[in-house]
C-alpha cells in the first residue's frame, strides 16, 4: 500500500487548481459512492483529484488509485478497501474502475460492508454501470462528464471569466447577453480554435499534436476498452475502425442501415451493436426520434461524430462546414438537454423547440409555421429575432 500511497501523493501534488470543470459545482459530494464516466482525455482524473486536494490534500484518511496498477493483479480491490478502512480511511478514489474484472462485486461489497468509507471512481465512457449482476443502481450516483464546452476552453486557454447560461435565456435574451460579455472574447475567433482543437483538456499540453493524440486516444478506447467492456474480438475491433473511418466522411447522414451493414461485412443487428458501442464510447452521437434514447434496435435517424475536433482529426482535408456547425451545436445542447430527430428543421430540443443550423444567409423557410422554432447562424457575433449566433450555444454549460 505504501506504493500506492506514494503514487496518490506525487498525482495529488502535480494537480492544478486553476481551472476546474463545469461538474465540480453540480456534484453532491457527501453521497457514499458516486460514479464520473466520460471520454477518455475528458479530464475525469484531474477532476477527482482537484476534488482530493482541495479536501484532503495530503492526509492519509483519503487515496487517489488507479485500478490497472499492477497491484491489482494479485490483490482484491475489497482487501485493499478493508485494511484502508481499518487504518483510518475515509474517501477512496478509483480511476478507470471499469479495468478491473471484478469492479461491481467488489464496489457493493465494499459500500455494504465499510459505512464510513466514500467511493468516488471514474469509468469509460463506454461502461454500462448497471451491465454486472451486482445491482449497483440503489446505491451508486452517476455523473457524465463532457469534453469542453466553447465557454470552458475560453475560460481554460485565454483565462476568461465567461459564465454560463440557460437554453430558455439564450433563446429570449440572446441580444441582451452578448453585451455583458468580456470586450477582448472574440466569439468567431474562439469558435473557430475550438471546433478544430478544443474539445479536449489535454490541447494545452501541445496544439500542434493535438489531433495525432486524439488519433491515439481513439485507437485505445478501440483495441483496449470496447474489448475489456463489451467482450469483442480483434475481428469485430477492425470493423469498428472501419466503421468510424466511413462515418467521418459521410457525417451528417441518414443511415441506410443495409447498405452499411454490407460495406463493414456485417449482419443488420451487429451494425446496430457497433454503432451502439461507438456511442457509448463517445466516439459518434446519433438522434433518432425517439427522446427516450438509443438502444439495440432502433435506427439511428441521423449520424454524427460526436465532437467537432473528431471531424478535423479523422476527415483532415474532406471537412464540410455544415457538418461542423452541426456537430458542434449538437455537442452543446445533448449535454443537458434531449435531443431528437424533428419532422422538420435539424433538430428538436426537449420536445418543445426546433432548429434549424446554417450559414449567415439562412432562410426561415424551412421551420416556416412552426411555433417555439429557431434559426443558428455560423459567423455571425449577434443575431436578431429568433435568428441566434451558432457560438452562443457554447456557453450552456
Amino acid at each position: 500500500m505504501n506504493s500506492l500511497r506514494d503514487i496518490s501523493d506525487k498525482k495529488i501534488k502535480e494537480t492544478p487548481l486553476e481551472f476546474i470543470r463545469f461538474l465540480m459545482d453540480f456534484i453532491d459530494w457527501e453521497n457514499r459512492l458516486i460514479g464520473i464516466s466520460g471520454a477518455l482525455g475528458a479530464g475525469k482524473t484531474t477532476l477527482i483529484l482537484q476534488r482530493l486536494k482541495k479536501t484532503f490534500v495530503f492526509s492519509e484518511e483519503a487515496i487517489y488509485v488507479e485500478l490497472d496498477h499492477f497491484y491489482f493483479a494479485e490483490n482484491s480491490l475489497y482487501n485493499f478497501a478493508e485494511q484502508f478502512e481499518k487504518e483510518g480511511g475515509k474517501l477512496l478514489l478509483l480511476d478507470e474502475v471499469h479495468k478491473y474484472k471484478n469492479w461491481s462485486h467488489d464496489l457493493k461489497l465494499i459500500h455494504d460492508n465499510f459505512s464510513s468509507l466514500k467511493i468516488i471512481f471514474t469509468s469509460s465512457s463506454a461502461l454500462e454501470l448497471y451491465k454486472g449482476t451486482h445491482d449497483l443502481s440503489r446505491r451508486l450516483v452517476l455523473y457524465h462528464l463532457p469534453g469542453l464546452s466553447l465557454r470552458e476552453f475560453a475560460n481554460f486557454k485565454y483565462n476568461f471569466k465567461l459564465p454560463s447560461f440557460q437554453l430558455e435565456k439564450i433563446l429570449l435574451h440572446s441580444r441582451e447577453i452578448i453585451p455583458t460579455l468580456q470586450n477582448d472574447f472574440k466569439p468567431i475567433k474562439v469558435y473557430k480554435e475550438y471546433t478544430q482543437n478544443g474539445y479536449y483538456p489535454f490541447f494545452k499540453e501541445n496544439e500542434n499534436l493535438y489531433h495525432e493524440k486524439l488519433l491515439n486516444v481513439l485507437n485505445v478506447v478501440l483495441e483496449n476498452d470496447l474489448p475489456i467492456i463489451f467482450n469483442i474480438d480483434f475481428n469485430s475491433v477492425l470493423k469498428l475502425k472501419k466503421l468510424v473511418s466511413i462515418i467521418a466522411r459521410l457525417v451528417p447522414y441518414k443511415p441506410n442501415i443495409k447498405k452499411l451493414a454490407e460495406q463493414i461485412g456485417v449482419t443488420r443487428e451487429t451494425l446496430l451493436r457497433h454503432l451502439f458501442y461507438l456511442e457509448k464510447a463517445q466516439i459518434v452521437k446519433w438522434i433518432g426520434k425517439d427522446a427516450r434514447g438509443i438502444n439495440f434496435l432502433n435506427k439511428p435517424e441521423k449520424l454524427y461524430l460526436q465532437n467537432t475536433n473528431l471531424i478535423y482529426a479523422l476527415a483532415q482535408e474532406h471537412i464540410n462546414v455544415g457538418n461542423e456547425r452541426e456537430t458542434f451545436f449538437l455537442s452543446q445542447l445533448a449535454v443537458n438537454h434531449k435531443v431528437t430527430y424533428p419532422g422538420k428543421g435539424d433538430f428538436f430540443i426537449d420536445e418543445k423547440f426546433t432548429f434549424e443550423v446554417g450559414d449567415q444567409n439562412k432562410t426561415q423557410k424551412q421551420i416556416a409555421g412552426l411555433d417555439n422554432a429557431f434559426i443558428v447562424k455560423d459567423n455571425i457575433e449577434i443575431g436578431s429575432g429568433n435568428s441566434i449566433p451558432l457560438w452562443l450555444f457554447g456557453l450552456l454549460y
